[in-house]
């Protein structure tokens, strides 16, 4: 096992509610779901920890790339949580490592890799993480 399959690799939790949709014909959580769960839980950690303002912020994050490996199914009515941290932080783009745990488990369920490149909203060119976003991710950096 890796850090990234234990809790105590990551430094950050969100609640994840499963809902109904989510599950698939074979009555687990569809695996293109997870993606949903990476960028929902990256989005509420720049939100509330960043200071990300998704309406009006002049500088936004695109995602460029991401992965998942599964280990063991989920499927609603689950209750789970997300673990959050970063596993490389640059100039203009940081890669998150997400894990989906059943709620209060050990073992991830799933774990992957996300990638945001920070732009200007207006140009999408690629520009400096912006200070209140970067020292937010700093707090969540892992070696």
């Amino acid at each position: 096992m890796t850090d990234a399959d234990q809790r105590s690799g990551y430094r950050y939790f969100a609640d994840i509610t499963s809902r109904w949709m989510d599950n698939d014909i074979y009555g687990h959580v569809n695996n293109v779901v997870y993606y949903s769960y990476f960028d929902s839980v990256a989005n509420q950690y720049l939100i509330e920890k960043g200071g990300l303002d998704i309406h009006s912020a002049t500088v936004i994050g695109f995602v460029v790339a991401s992965s998942c490996e599964y280990k063991s199914p989920v499927a609603y009515p689950d209750l789970l949580e997300a673990g959050f941290r970063v596993n490389r932080l640059g100039n203009s783009s940081v890669e998150y490592g997400i894990g989906i745990f059943n709620k209060g488990a050990e073992a991830a369920s799933a774990h992957g890799t996300f990638t945001h490149v920070f732009v200007d909203r207006t140009t999408d060119k690629s520009v400096p993480i912006p200070s209140q976003i970067r020292a937010a991710l700093e707090a969540v950096l892992v070696n």
